[in-house]
């Protein structure tokens, strides 16, 4: 058995790690969200930050764009060309995405500096991905309602996650301590 802990030792702290970033990470949304009543139809402010900055981004196109408040569920009516096409809930703001980023860079451990400043931007990164993915999936919408489901549950989703996945690439290929580590050849 000791073998095996010290063979899969890099494997094992690898898991820790995320699993206890990952954990840590989330308990601290969880209570941030615990501060809005869902049955109140309140939205937390980062979903209602990135509602308003998709709106900002769909106004370059069409001045009728806007925001409204849905009073039947929790999230932000987002309107485009006079029609109501989207509905921003919670599980749009990337803040789960960007939980999941974070948490595999510090898994994969690199020098501190290098560490915080590539959370910052591919944090960053992400956001405004996700920012521009919901405005483009608006336009998407009202011009081919027809395919909402493909385009929100495939296509859409594809863009946010192989967004992180390069991102992790890059991450691991350049920046971590695997990445400094001589190759076996």
């Amino acid at each position: 058995m000791k073998d095996y802990l010290i063979q899969f030792k890099p494997f094992l702290l690898f898991l820790a790690k995320f699993a206890a970033s990952y954990l840590l990470l989330t308990f601290i949304y969880q209570s941030y969200l615990h501060q809005f009543d869902e049955k109140k139809m309140e939205v937390d402010s980062f979903t209602q930050s990135v509602a308003n900055q998709s709106k900002l981004l769909l106004s370059i196109s069409d001045s009728q764009s806007h925001t409204g408040i849905n009073t039947k569920e929790a999230s932000v009516k987002l309107f485009y060309k006079g029609k109501w096409v989207a509905r921003i809930i919670e599980g749009c703001n990337a803040i789960s995405v960007i939980i999941l980023f974070v948490s595999f860079v510090i898994a994969f451990t690199g020098k501190l500096k290098p560490t915080l400043l590539f959370l910052i931007i591919g944090s960053l990164l992400i956001h405004v991905f996700n920012v521009f993915r919901i405005a483009l999936l608006c336009m998407a919408l009202y011009n081919f309602p027809q395919f909402d489901s493909v385009l929100h549950d495939v296509i859409f989703p594809l863009v946010i996650y192989g967004l992180v996945f390069l991102l992790w690439i890059v991450w691991v290929n350049k920046y971590s301590f695997y990445a400094e580590l001589p190759s076996k050849k």
